[in-house]
């Protein structure tokens, strides 16, 4: 598993634990950095329990409600359930389910809520998982809604640079590619507000972030540079986080095919790095990542998916059972 001696200590976070206890996650403003540092030391632990199993969620179930395709936000969900004793029900497709027959979000969520302790959704339209929260008595995770909200990959990724640095302060943190529609590149700059880092992003002018994300980290007072090409900015970035241009999220097709296979992460491009970069990417990846990269010492994307489990896991505890 990925990691160094931790620099920062956690002594102290032990009472952010309890204040997770039966609360929605829908948007990563919804948290502080002592209550994100208390949810790292929980993911610690669960990594020892990661491919074993234990029986803290004995007699709990967990549904998951994904209106979009999903592979290892969806598994590491369902697996981390698994292995924390719980069980877990799946509304399955959109087509073969009610919706189908035309019934109505709200109703959709009632019912889900009379079956489960916990709903994981996903959703196409921003502010899904919200209403959903509104109208559950149980509690809610977002698994990703519209262009705006993925707030526990967010999680896994500043998970993963703190295992790896063992720190988030001070990191030079490259984003690279669609900064405009990934709504994972406005999560996880929320959860690195509550950092001192560096941000360098590097994109096309046309999928450069939003006026709203720009506005929020000068609001922030966070510290962060424009490029039009990754040469610019390589040499100095501790982490180079990598997304894949959002075809799915453009109104206008024509649009895509004008930025569609540029920004490309190939060997030459790597040129001056340090040897102590890590490269993150959230998957799945098209041709964004030349696989030569994966033999490098610097890919971390498939050991930052594998993380995905201990987190969810210790997120699932926290919400569902609080601090033993």
């Amino acid at each position: 598993m990925v990691g160094i001696l931790i620099n920062e200590s956690l002594d102290g976070f032990e009472g952010s634990l309890n204040t997770w206890l039966g609360r929605d996650v829908i948007s990563a403003l919804d948290w502080g950095r002592e209550e994100l540092m208390g949810l790292f030391q929980e993911a610690q632990e669960m990594e020892k329990h990661s491919k074993s199993s234990l029986s803290v969620m004995n007699g709990k179930i967990m549904a998951i409600a994904f209106f979009e395709p999903s592979t290892r936000t969806r598994l590491s969900f369902e697996t981390a359930m698994l292995r924390l004793g719980g069980r877990v029900i799946d509304m399955g497709s959109v087509e073969a389910s009610s919706l189908a027959k035309g019934e109505n979000l709200a109703d959709t969520i009632r019912m889900l809520d009379s079956y489960a302790d916990l709903i994981v959704m996903r959703h196409e339209l921003e502010g899904a998982a919200r209403f959903a929260a509104e109208i559950a008595d149980a509690p809610v995770i977002n698994a990703g809604d519209g262009a705006q909200n993925h707030p526990t990959q967010a999680m896994l990724d500043a998970y993963t640079m703190w295992r790896e640095f063992g720190r988030i302060d001070g990191l030079s943190i490259g984003f690279m590619g669609d900064l405009r529609y990934a709504r994972v590149i406005n999560s996880l700059v929320q959860v690195l507000s509550l950092f001192d880092v560096k941000l360098h992003l590097i994109s096309p002018p046309s999928l450069r972030p939003r006026a709203e994300l720009l506005d929020f980290m000068r609001g922030r007072g966070m510290r962060f540079e424009m490029h039009d090409q990754l040469e610019e900015a390589v040499e100095g970035l501790d982490v180079l986080y990598v997304v894949r241009i959002q075809k799915e999220r453009f109104p206008d097709p024509m649009e895509y095919e004008r930025v569609r296979g540029s920004f490309r992460l190939t060997m030459e491009s790597l040129r001056g790095a340090r040897d102590s970069l890590i490269i993150l990417h959230p998957l799945p990846r098209v041709d964004e990542v030349d696989f030569a990269v994966d033999q490098t010492r610097h890919a971390r994307y498939f050991k930052q998916a594998a993380l995905g489990v201990p987190l969810r896991m210790a997120l699932i505890k926290l919400v569902l059972g609080g601090a033993e």
